[in-house]
């Protein structure tokens, strides 16, 4: 029986192939996390173009560190999410802090700017990591005004599991605002 603490298997065999320099190593991890890292850079940033190019220089840096990433530090999925929320904030700071300087705004508003759109980034995060029958309940619940009820009778289940799922996926959405990153964020780029 593998350890409670070991990194899954995927995730190691990618950190290897990766550090071996396979090409091939590359593509599936992009294939994998694309979306993830373009929908959080374009989250944080709120430009296409912008988001485009953090993604491409997250899998630049990647490919180019793949010893980065430690296995044992937590799950591939928030290591590529953390570096993808590091460079987008500090594109943006780069970009705000420039406005700054032609006078339209204080520091104050770029901080704000900065923290509101980690928080945004962590929210995402969460909810496409979260279980599908939490985000299942959430996004019936949110998108088509469903209360619990109906959220119930929409995923087949019963009233108190509907109301499980929606607490549970809102105490998960809560923890967002307590820090400007996403889970296993930290460290240097």
């Amino acid at each position: 029986m593998a350890k409670k603490d070991a990194p899954p298997r995927w995730d190691r065999k990618m950190q290897q192939r990766l550090a071996r320099g396979e090409a091939a190593a590359l593509g599936e991890l992009y294939d994998r996390y694309a979306s993830l890292v373009h929908g959080l850079a374009h989250t944080v940033l709120g430009d296409e173009r912008g988001a485009d190019a953090i993604t491409r220089e997250v899998f630049t840096h990647v490919w180019e560190h793949p010893d980065a990433y430690d296995p044992k530090q937590g799950p591939l999925r928030s290591w590529v999410a953390a570096l993808t929320h590091r460079l987008a904030v500090r594109r943006l700071r780069a970009t705000e802090t420039a406005a700054l300087v032609g006078g339209d705004g204080t520091a104050e508003d770029l901080e704000r700017k900065v923290r509101h759109a980690s928080v945004a980034a962590r929210a995402d995060y969460i909810v496409q990591a979260m279980p599908v029958p939490l985000r299942a309940a959430l996004e019936l619940a949110y998108f088509q005004r469903r209360d619990y009820r109906q959220t119930a009778a929409d995923l087949g289940v019963t009233e108190d599991e509907a109301r499980r799922r929606l607490r549970l996926g809102l105490q998960l959405l809560s923890t967002a605002h307590d820090a400007g990153a996403p889970p296993g964020y930290g460290g240097a780029v």
